[in-house]
């Protein structure tokens, strides 16, 4: 009999009535609001049970997982217990009470201790998943008797040891290994290469050391490789990435490799996402990067590459790319301004900065109609704004800011669609998601937004030269989150429309020279959390009401001729001497980047 009751508001307990059954074989209670323990089978019950599968997945259980109750399961070949809130340990007695285990999956749980060696008498568990647990203890060498194994999952833990590559080698059947977001150490044993059969390598988030072993061109089906936030050191020249023809993704961000990248590893054509991010990789990226062409994802962050120009042009051949990452690299050289440089119609975000380049906002960046976010802060850009911003039809995130931009603000940067829209800022590659999230809080040097906002619609002009008034048509960009302004030349009036941004939540007018009164209806600004007009020529009485009362005074500060509840003296006195602010914790609103 199977009893499927998944996807219902079911509440209480599981009865003991279906886990005792005599006739029951699949039972699946997932996806329910099931919660308290996982009955025990009382002593009366000597009888083994017929269940083969019990899933009980993404429920609200607590309490100690059950460790008796597997006695009487000797048919069982799946346990789903993973996204509940089981503790205790994982009980040893699980093979020995169910020899014919196939699939355990108890992640996303609060177990503790030691993997239990008797893990590995499971002579038939193809999967073993238990990450996002609070285990610890190393990986018991027993855990490799279980030579059935295809899939090894025990991420973020607090696992630690080293890989034993002498034992390692009898899972010849597996298929993915993910001992990632643990304590590891030491080397990747050479005996790796002996996987043959590995599709999926995840060491990332670990302290593991020493260079990535030659015999890795051996495991040609390996389509995942994760080695990201460890100690890895040399160079990629021995790894032949010319064999691994299968590879799709290759994460190498923030280690210590360095060297040039080797020429083999732009024969990785089916690579997707590769990211080299914070590591010491020099010299000239070669232009047979072109032959990627399924590339979607590069990451070049903080490296030590040069000639920018020459990469520009290998990567205008890879046609897929949605997302490409380059920052503090090819420092102090010239942004390419060649009209040539074109092919990335599919290029959704586009991030340079950091990288002190000197010359204009390019015109080639008119060409990609499908950008989204564009990031070029922190260079020395010189020159205006270009009058043909608003081509870019798609674009939701714009930061130029701390460069040497001068001139205006052009109307047509009033006309942006999607600064007008309410429509949602959303990413059309899902596939790209979680890597992209991933990056902007990992690479950040500095976070600026919560990865909640990373799609926020965000104009930062801030750091520049840009003068002149602020134009009233910035009233229209009313579905802007960000708005940063700051530490310009703009002068005039704070224009009354600004107050129609009623979806601001950060708004930076700072060191200006701005005049005339704070507009009242600010007040009316609900979803404001920083704000900041300090450093201006602002006068006149603080809006007591609203959002504005709840700044601190820095918020206001070195504005001499402004006066209110929030300041020493009252408007009354607004003529005498010069105001002093009541002293308070220093705000101040950092340029609104994604810092890589």
């Amino acid at each position: 009999q199977r009893v499927n009751l998944s996807y219902n508001s079911f509440s209480g307990g599981l009865p003991l009535e279906l886990m005792s059954s005599g006739s029951i074989i699949v039972l699946d209670v997932s996806f329910s609001q099931l919660n308290g323990p996982l009955p025990e089978l009382p002593s009366l019950v000597t009888a083994d049970r017929p269940l083969q599968v019990l899933n009980i997945s993404s429920n609200q259980f607590s309490s100690e997982f059950p460790s008796a109750i597997w006695k009487m399961t000797k048919n069982l070949i799946a346990l789903n217990a993973s996204n509940n809130s089981f503790t205790g340990h994982i009980p040893s007695s699980l093979c020995l009470g169910s020899p014919s285990l196939a699939l355990l999956d108890l992640c996303y749980n609060r177990l503790s201790g030691d993997i239990p060696t008797t893990l590995g008498d499971c002579s038939k568990l193809k999967v073993l998943k238990v990450g996002h647990n609070n285990l610890s203890g190393t990986l018991p060498v027993e855990t490799f008797r279980a030579t059935s194994l295809e899939y090894l999952s025990l991420p973020n833990n607090g696992l630690q040891g080293e890989l034993d590559g002498a034992h390692m080698i009898k899972l010849s059947n597996l298929l993915t290994l993910d001992l990632g977001g643990n304590h590891f150490g030491g080397n990747i044993p050479e005996s790796i290469g002996q996987l043959r059969s590995l599709e999926e390598l995840h060491l990332g988030s670990n302290n593991m050391s020493g260079e990535l072993p030659s015999t890795m061109g051996n495991c040609t089906n390996l389509k995942t490789i994760d080695l990201k936030f460890n100690n890895f050191s040399g160079d990629l020249g021995k790894v032949k990435f010319a064999t691994l023809q299968n590879l799709k993704s290759l994460d190498l961000m923030s280690n210590n490799l360095s060297g040039m990248l080797p020429e083999s590893i732009y024969s990785c054509r089916n690579l997707t996402a590769l990211r080299l991010s914070y590591n010491n990789f020099h010299g000239e990226i070669s232009l047979r990067i072109g032959n990627l062409k399924h590339l979607s994802f590069l990451s070049l962050v903080r490296n030590s590459f040069t000639n920018i120009t020459k990469t520009l042009h290998g990567l205008k051949s890879c046609k897929n790319i949605s997302v490409l990452l380059i920052g503090k690299t090819f420092m102090n050289e010239v942004m390419p301004q060649d009209e040539t440089i074109h092919g990335f119609q599919n290029l959704q975000h586009l991030a340079i900065h950091q990288c002190s380049l000197t010359g204009r906002i390019p015109i080639w960046l008119s060409k990609l109609t499908n950008l989204k976010m564009l990031d070029l802060y922190s260079n020395q850009l010189t020159g205006p704004m270009p009058s043909w911003i608003n081509s870019l039809n798609h674009l939701f995130r714009l930061d130029v800011s701390n460069n040497s931009l001068t001139g205006e603000i052009p109307i047509t940067l009033m006309q942006m669609p999607m600064f007008k829209s309410d429509k949602a800022a959303i990413y059309s590659d899902p596939s790209l998601l979680d890597l992209d999230l991933i990056i902007y809080v990992a690479e950040s040097s500095t976070v600026q937004y919560r990865i909640d906002s990373a799609w926020a619609k965000v104009l930062n002009l801030g750091k520049n030269k840009f003068t002149g008034v602020i134009p009233q048509e910035i009233g229209q960009l009313k579905a802007l989150l960000f708005l940063d302004l700051s530490s310009n030349n703009f002068y005039g009036v704070i224009p009354q429309s600004i107050c129609d941004l009623t979806n601001l939540q950060q708004l930076d007018l700072s060191n200006n020279h701005l005049t005339g009164e704070i507009p009242a209806a600010l007040e009316i600004l609900r979803f404001l959390s920083q704000f900041n007009i300090s450093y201006n020529d602002l006068e006149g009485p603080i809006p007591t009401t609203g959002q504005l009362s709840t700044f601190q005074t820095s918020s206001f500060d070195r504005n001499p001729k402004l006066c209110g509840s929030l300041l020493i003296r009252d408007c009354s006195s607004v003529e005498e001497a010069p105001v002093h602010i009541i002293s308070g914790r220093t705000m101040f609103l950092d340029a609104v980047a994604f810092c890589k």
